[in-house]
């Protein structure tokens, strides 16, 4: 049984947009993806993540989003991560701080659904900068990153998949 729900996470992770919808608006009633792991547990069984859990791993973060939480991950993709320019992710595993920096700049404490994520205009992030967030039309912006998927719950927070890097300013 476990086996089958990460084969649906993986499957619904993997494709941009499939849990997006009415969650994105805001809908009490829509459904959520119930993962049986913690936050990298999750991401590493969608195996569209590698970029970030390698990220993750370099900052020494394993552990804390591994922890009791409860977390809130914007999570860019591995696509997310090639749109940066040539070198960057390369130097950023090189600059322990810098990627802390912007790693948990991904992070909100709790855990925020969409229904909730939607009703906000920002959030402090757990590096203490603030991210903007407008909803519009059924589609969510995390400053000028895209929400792709929503809501993919795990033993220790939430996960809301986003086309871009965030950078702190």
């Amino acid at each position: 049984m476990k086996s089958l729900r990460n084969i649906a996470l993986a499957a619904a992770l993997a494709v941009p947009g499939a849990l997006t919808g009415l969650e994105a608006q805001g809908h009490s009633d829509s459904a959520s993806v119930v993962a049986s792991g913690d936050i990298i547990e999750t991401a590493v069984a969608a195996g569209s993540f590698k970029t970030l859990a390698a990220a993750i791993e370099a900052a020494g973060l394993t552990e804390t989003l591994k922890g009791k939480g409860p977390f809130t991950v914007f999570a860019p993709t591995d696509e997310a991560f090639a749109k940066l320019p040539k070198g960057t992710v390369e130097a950023l595993l090189k600059d322990k701080a810098k990627l802390t920096a912007i790693l948990t700049y991904h992070v909100v404490p709790g855990a925020v659904v969409a229904k909730n994520v939607v009703r906000m205009s920002s959030a402090k992030t757990v590096n203490g900068e603030t991210i903007s967030i407008k909803a519009k039309k059924g589609k969510v912006k995390v400053n000028k990153a895209n929400v792709t998927a929503t809501d993919i719950v795990a033993t220790n927070g939430v996960i809301h998949v986003i086309d871009q890097v965030l950078i702190p300013r």
